[in-house]
């Protein structure tokens, strides 16, 4: 039996069965260290047909030290050489092949905790009466303006793949009854992006609401929800969360209750007082938000908190213009770590509102006609936002790179496997 089991290629699928005893010394080098199998009975299911592209045990090695998770992606090697000598195994060799990556412990700990961030992001909004939109992602325009789409013909008819579920969770929201929906589903952008935050393809948890008073009640909403997810990684993925915590480490995160609010400009004055030049009606660049994040949690002791009353101008054209100042709007972001995971903004619910703000952004109303139709049948005031999955838990675990968290990435150099 020793010489069969020698025998069988590394990775290839095996039935034991024996009888559990408990060593008198810890086995270090097994991720269950008190426990044994005495082996009875040991058959191959399959057997590995293929050399491995390279080693579990390299790819699992701890971080040596922590990258940054800003700037520019240049793609890896394929072995990177240790400071004690043992390799290890750069990412795009991982991702070419990433059903073997996705084995290690850490893989299996971020992509549970990614499913479980779905299921608490479900659990939270459906408790507070929310309808679950599943919205198409084959649609006539842009649904946020701008050219950065990927286009397709459709039966002698341009089309896009959706960048957003935005338009759709409108109707269905404002102007179709439903008052609070939530949406979970691809989104894709066609940005030439190499940086080590942005994808093609990500996951989009978005969520839009009917406000009866002011849009602060959508703010508490995503304050609540963003406290719930926290919580329940935190609460029901404790062996996943120290598994990642062995390969690549991080410190918890910190958060408030409630979340802490700033406006943009506090935010804006935050940074002058630092010494980085920042104008109140300036649009964020990465590092500044970055800084930003830097100084919060330094000054109120928090990785996550949320700005609002951003510059109309950096803002789409369906954001509702502030009543007391023309150039600011009823929008905001969410931040981790210094980072954006969220945007959103009381939307405009007037029909040539709309129109007037479509048309300053240079938009052909033909391509949002039926948009700006459905209001046209009374629609109610609303605010919402959009989450990107991937980011979420990328920051929440520190990890340096949003392709450590998206199961098969799609950037402008991968379209595979």
């Amino acid at each position: 039996m020793i010489k069969y089991i020698a025998g069988l290629p590394v990775e290839s699928i095996v039935d034991v069965e024996g009888v559990l005893t408990v060593p008198n010394q810890p086995v270090e080098a097994c991720t269950q260290t008190m426990v044994e199998i005495q082996i009875q009975k040991f058959h191959c299911v399959t057997k590995a047909k293929k050399a491995l592209p390279f080693q579990i045990e390299d790819a699992m090695r701890p971080d040596e030290s922590k990258e940054t998770d800003i700037g520019a992606y240049e793609a890896e090697n394929q072995v990177v050489q240790r400071k004690d000598g043992l390799p290890t195994v750069g990412l795009e060799h991982r991702l070419d092949h990433r059903w073997i990556d996705l084995r290690t412990p850490a893989n299996q700990g971020i992509f549970r905790i990614e499913s479980m961030v779905g299921c608490l992001f479900r659990e939270c909004l459906m408790e507070k009466g929310f309808v679950e939109l599943h919205s198409p992602k084959l649609i006539k325009g842009a649904s946020e303006g701008g050219a950065e789409v990927f286009t397709l013909d459709y039966f002698g008819e341009q089309a896009c793949l959706s960048m957003s579920p935005q338009l759709h969770k409108q109707m269905a929201c404002a102007c179709s009854g439903f008052e609070r929906v939530f949406v979970t589903g691809p989104v894709f952008r066609a940005e030439n992006s190499n940086t080590r935050r942005h994808l093609c393809e990500f996951t989009g948890f978005d969520m839009e609401m009917v406000i009866n008073e002011h849009y602060d009640e959508a703010l508490d909403v995503f304050s609540d929800l963003f406290i719930h997810i926290f919580d329940g990684i935190n609460e029901r993925c404790k062996k996943e969360l120290e598994a990642v915590r062995a390969q690549h480490p991080f410190e918890d995160l910190k958060y408030l209750r409630p979340t802490l609010k700033l406006t943009y400009a506090e935010g804006c004055a935050l940074l002058r007082e630092a010494g980085v030049e920042q104008g109140d009606y300036e649009d964020l660049s990465t590092e500044n938000e970055k800084k930003l994040g830097d100084i919060v949690r330094e000054k109120y002791d928090t990785d996550f908190f949320f700005m609002d009353k951003y510059p109309l101008a950096v803002r789409p054209f369906y954001t509702m213009p502030d009543p007391n100042n023309p150039k600011l709007s009823n929008s905001y972001d969410f931040f981790i770590r210094g980072q954006e995971i969220l945007s959103g903004a009381q939307r405009i619910h007037d029909p040539e509102l709309i129109e007037e703000r479509a048309k300053a952004w240079g938009i052909d109303l033909s391509t949002i006609e039926e948009y700006v139709d459905s209001f046209r049948n009374g629609a109610m005031p609303h605010a919402g936002g959009g989450i990107g999955l991937e980011r979420v838990v990328m920051l929440f675990l520190g990890l340096p790179n949003v392709r450590k968290a998206s199961w098969f990435p799609r950037d402008p150099k991968r379209l595979a496997p």
